[in-house]
């Protein structure tokens, strides 16, 4: 319908039965919101199913996995979370800024080209499958993507939109989702001493703190001087960061103390100086947080080629920091704990991989053993033969 100030709308009238004499009613949409009738009636879908029910509606409204996308993208708030600038505090009770950019990314990407429009009484496993096999990414990605699928159908059951039965994406297999593409790079403490030895600061002191307390780089670049306590020994991880915006840490099980051993404790005092509160590490260009990627970009890999370490990146402390603690002989619950993983099968399986010298000494002590058992009779044995 055209307007005479105003730009053109959309309008859908319907019945409404439940009120005395069934007067017609109206939604009115703006074209330069949905500028395509198919657009409109996509948005529309919730509207007829919430006016006739969820078992009434027609074939011709036979809900599409586009208005499941819709009330998805709304429900969690995505594009209110990605409007948030760097140095804000990200919504606290929304999914994290990391997680509402991939959703999109994905969405938008892959996702909706291929099945915006598509009923979802049509969305086939077997189509599924092979449509994500022919998509040129990695087989992680692969698996982030089936995921939000079935996040999606997840959804759709739990609004009423399709009989709540078994998720049709749990019918998708994919190899090599959760497998790891190349072997973890474990750091010799020797080889890190060297690493921290042409590093500047502030570099040299987050190296220090991720191979000390193995905390991911999102936790380091949000820790603040409030939250570290010298006198108890420890600090709280309560925050991470990504892309500048300050948010949640990963897990539930990741918000804990860090123990704070004293040799650890003066190299953080001598960067705190007369500083008591505020980011440990705060950028001189921006006042807030420091963008990981570039640091790992610009910093890390030069300087770790420099040294002999190819391909340095911020989870190779991580996963050294546990490896290091597979050789000192800690209990595997005490690791977990140390990790702040919520699941103890994350720090055998994912980061377990042992350093060379703690192979070699478990290995000896194997060795030692056979051995001592195969040994030639000694000459006194021999003479009381």
């Amino acid at each position: 319908m055209s307007r005479k100030n105003d730009a053109d709308v959309w309008e859908y009238r319907y019945r409404n039965h439940a009120e005395p004499g069934s007067p017609i009613r109206q939604i009115t949409l703006s074209t330069l919101e949905f500028p395509t009738e198919t657009k409109a009636l996509i948005h529309l879908q919730e509207h007829v199913l919430r006016i006739n029910g969820p078992k009434a509606y027609s074939a011709k409204h036979v809900p599409t996995l586009g208005l499941v996308i819709n009330r998805f993208t709304q429900e969690e708030r995505i594009a209110e979370i990605l409007k948030q600038k760097p140095g804000e505090v990200t919504i606290l009770d929304g999914i994290s800024y990391s997680t509402a950019a991939g959703y999109r990314s994905y969405l938008r990407n892959y996702i909706e080209p291929r099945w915006f429009m598509t009923p979802l009484t049509a969305v086939k496993a077997l189509e599924v499958m092979e449509w994500l096999k022919s998509l040129n990414l990695s087989p992680k990605t692969r698996g982030q993507i089936r995921a939000l699928m079935h996040l999606l159908f997840e959804r759709a059951m739990l609004w009423e939109l399709i009989d709540v039965q078994r998720n049709p994406i749990e019918l998708v297999k994919l190899r090599g989702t959760s497998r790891r593409q190349r072997k973890p790079q474990i750091l010799a403490p020797e080889k890190f001493q060297e690493l921290t030895s042409v590093l500047r600061e502030p570099y040299n002191i987050m190296s220090i703190v991720a191979m000390c307390t193995g905390l991911r780089v999102s936790e380091i670049l949000a820790l603040r001087w409030e939250n570290i306590d010298f006198e108890a020994g420890m600090m709280m991880v309560q925050q991470g960061v990504v892309n500048g915006r300050i948010g949640k840490v990963k897990t539930e099980a990741s918000q804990d103390e860090v123990p704070l051993d004293p040799a650890f404790a003066d190299v953080l005092r001598r960067w705190r100086g007369d500083r008591t509160e505020g980011l440990v590490f705060r950028s001189p260009f921006s006042g807030g947080c420091y963008y990981s990627g570039i640091i790992q970009r610009q910093i890390l890999k030069p300087k770790g080629e420099q040294v002999g370490i190819v391909g340095l990146g911020w989870h190779t402390f991580r996963h050294t920091y546990r490896s290091l603690l597979d050789e000192t002989g800690a209990p595997i619950g005490v690791q977990q704990k140390l990790m702040r993983h919520s699941n103890v099968a994350t720090t055998m399986n994912v980061y377990g991989n042992s350093t060379l010298r703690a192979k070699q000494q478990a290995n000896s002590k194997v060795v030692q053993m056979v051995m001592r058992r195969e040994q030639p009779p000694t000459q006194r044995e021999c003479t009381a033969v």
